[in-house]
This record gives structure tokens, C-alpha cells and sequence, in this order.
């Protein structure tokens, strides 16, 4: 995708903007700094997010909040056990009076699309994203159809639910950047949340705070970003040591490392760096990683989460100066 660089703002300009994003969403989040930080820098390296906690922690509302702050177009497609693969990403209609079959696109043809509770649906329909994460591209009938850019899946599921759900299978966790977790709101987070809904909900009140050139021109800044070799080798001892000491049944698949090199790259320029530091690389890690990897039932490991065993491994990783 091509950029007017004439049109381009500023680098300082860009700056004060991503601090108005991130405090523009916790107008809504509140209590959930480190949440709302996550789902930036998903937005800045172009990476899709899976949002998993219980009902009613407010998944939902923190995408619809990152959608809304920013002017691009948006749709929300509710996963169900009836949705069918043509419902995401389109289908050909006959028009009478053509006679002539045209293409009408699903709801997938958006800028950020929101997948609600997207393990309700089986994984035929689920499998239907699968190309539109990955190559950001509708493939139909012969023919293979770009999706807009910058484009975004922000996916919901609630991760204690049996009835009626239908787990992720690997190779679509693969492709989603980050998984955040909210997690339940502390006292005084939950007294400003009841507060603050008494009347209306905040989200009726949310403006956008960057458009989408300005929203392209930060994407394309990440990867202007520095990773010294000294950064590369940390994150490749990390992803090694998730392969190779038998603490995990599946390791870090290459995509995963990609993922972590830009995740680092957004998570420094949302620091206002232009260079990455070994924390970019070990605070995005669990995050990034988790997700993917599959704890062994040898060793001691398979009672522990994925969080856990990663969060040990990472402690005995040497960090570079």
C-alpha cells in the first residue's frame, strides 16, 4: 500500500496522537492500562487480537472503543453455531436484470472487524479467516480479492464455556498477534464502571482520535523501528528455549517470532523510541507467545498454564546489557 507522504503528519504530531488513543479507550476501560497498551500496539503492527476472559469483563466494549477511536470503517459479525463461511466473507449474487452473477462482499471487507465470540461457530465458518488473517485476501469463485488496509480482527471467546463452542485449532491461535486477558476490575475501576453507566454508556460519547492515513503512516513508522543484533539474539534464545528444553509439547512457530519482532518494534515506538530494548522483547513475550505454545505433560509442566512456564523460561534467559 502506497502512502502520500505529502499528506503524512509528523513524527511528533504521530506521538501526541498515540497518547491520545491509548488515553481516548480508558475514557471506557478502566483500571486496564496495561490491556489497553496491548491492544495498541496490535493495532500498530498490523496484528490481530484474541480477547479471552470470562463473560462480562468487558471485551467486547475494549474493541468496540479501539474501533471507534479511530475514523476507518468497522464491522461486527456475532460468531454463532448456524454462520456460514459465505456469511464472513461474501458470496456471488444474480442480478435479474444483468443476468450477471456480482460479488457482494461480507462483512470481512472492513478496516477492523470484530469476530464476537468467535469460538461459538464451527470450524468450517472459522477456517473461512484463516486466508483473511494471513494473506489479508478473499479467495471466491477463481478469484482472489484484497481486503482493505490497514485491516484488523479483534476476536472475543470466552474461555470457561463447554456448551455449544467449538475450540480454536493451532494454526488459527497462530495467527492471531496477541491474546489479552482483562481479567476482573479492581474496587475503585468497578465503582467508576457502575458510575459511569448509570445514564448511558461511555462508548456512546467516544470520538475518533486519529483517521486511517494517520493510522497507516504509524504502521509504516514501526517498521522504521531498530533491533540491534543484540535484541535479535534475545528473542531467538527465547523462541529456542520454547522448542528445545522440553517444557512445551509445541513450540513457537517462526510466524510467532515475527510477530514478537513487531510486537517489540510497536511496543518501543508507543514508548516514543525509534529503537527496541530487551524489555519490548521480554514484556511482549507471554503475551505473543502463550497462546501458541503448548505446555508438555512431562517434567512437572502439564498443571501449569502456558503463562507460567513461559514466565520461567524467560527468567532463565540471560538479558542482553
Amino acid at each position: 500500500m502506497s502512502l502520500d507522504v505529502s499528506r503524512t503528519p509528523a513524527a511528533s504530531q504521530l506521538d501526541s496522537r498515540l497518547e491520545l488513543l491509548v488515553e481516548n479507550v480508558e475514557r471506557v476501560i478502566f483500571g486496564k492500562h496495561r490491556a489497553v497498551r496491548l491492544a495498541v500496539v496490535g493495532l500498530l503492527a498490523e496484528g490481530h487480537l484474541l480477547l479471552e476472559d470470562v463473560p462480562g469483563t468487558g471485551k467486547t466494549t475494549l474493541a468496540r472503543a479501539l474501533a471507534r477511536s479511530v475514523d476507518a470503517t468497522f464491522r461486527r459479525i456475532q460468531f454463532t453455531s448456524d454462520l456460514l463461511p459465505a456469511d464472513v466473507t461474501g458470496l456471488s449474487i444474480l442480478h435479474a436484470e444483468s443476468g450477471e452473477f456480482r460479488f457482494q462482499p461480507g462483512p470481512i471487507f472492513a478496516n477492523i472487524v470484530l469476530a464476537d465470540e468467535l469460538n461459538r461457530t464451527p470450524p468450517r465458518t472459522q477456517s473461512a479467516l484463516l486466508e483473511c488473517m494471513n494473506e489479508r485476501s478473499v479467495s471466491s469463485e477463481g478469484v482472489t480479492r484484497p481486503l482493505p488496509r490497514p485491516f484488523l480482527v479483534i476476536a472475543t471467546q470466552n474461555p470457561l464455556e463447554f456448551e455449544g463452542t467449538y475450540p480454536l485449532p493451532e494454526s488459527q491461535l497462530d495467527r492471531f498477534l496477541l491474546r489479552i486477558r482483562l481479567g476482573y476490575p479492581g474496587p475503585d475501576a468497578e465503582r467508576r464502571i457502575l458510575r459511569a453507566q448509570a445514564l448511558r454508556h461511555p462508548l456512546d460519547d467516544l470520538a475518533p482520535v486519529l483517521d486511517k492515513s494517520e493510522l497507516c503512516a504509524l504502521i509504516e513508522r514501526v517498521k522504521q523501528v531498530r533491533v540491534d543484533d543484540a535484541i535479535l539474539d534475545y528473542l531467538m534464545r527465547i523462541l529456542d528455549a520454547t522448542r528445545s528444553r522440553g517444557a512445551f509439547l509445541l513450540g513457537a512457530s517462526p510466524r510467532s517470532g515475527l510477530g514478537l519482532y513487531r510486537a517489540a518494534q510497536a511496543h518501543a515506538l508507543l514508548e516514543r523510541r525509534d529503537y527496541c530494548v530487551p524489555d519490548d522483547v521480554k514484556e511482549l513475550a507471554v503475551p505473543v507467545l502463550a497462546h501458541r505454545v503448548v505446555p508438555s505433560p512431562v517434567n512437572g509442566t502439564g498443571a501449569r498454564t502456558s503463562e507460567e512456564v513461559l514466565a520461567e523460561l524467560l527468567e532463565d534467559i540471560a538479558v542482553p546489557e
